[in-house]
């Protein structure tokens, strides 16, 4: 498993821009040393309700990466509780047994992206 916390991110210039003058900044969330070797599965946006959860399960041989858009969510890694909140990414490791709940009154939006190693995926 591997947090990354938005708040803790500073701003920088895009690859492409002036550095001394840009006109975009960025926060790396992830880089491709943060993945498995393998393929893009899925990328979902995700709507987690209020006062819902969903179900605990793993992947046998996807990586699961979830980056909050709004709201509170609450994840169980491995029996690790973590609370999540907007620009907070969650990386979930092949086997993790994981589970997100959303304990507020507004949905949790966000995105899922699965790499799988290349085996066959369930989505």
């Amino acid at each position: 498993m591997k947090i990354i916390r938005f708040k803790d991110i500073e701003n920088v210039p895009a690859s492409h821009e002036d550095p001394k003058n840009p006109g975009v900044l960025k926060k790396v969330l992830l880089r491709q040393s943060d993945f498995i070797n393998g393929v893009v599965k899925m990328v979902n946006w995700a709507t987690l309700l209020s006062g819902k959860a969903y179900a605990e399960h793993f992947h046998e041989d996807m990586q699961e990466v979830s980056i909050i858009i709004s709201g509170i969510a609450i994840a169980h890694v491995d029996g690790v509780e973590i609370t999540l909140a907007h620009g907070d990414v969650l990386v979930v490791d092949p086997k993790e047994v994981h589970q997100m709940r959303n304990p507020g009154s507004e949905p949790v939006i966000f995105l899922a992206l699965g790499i799988s190693g290349g085996k066959p995926v369930l989505a």
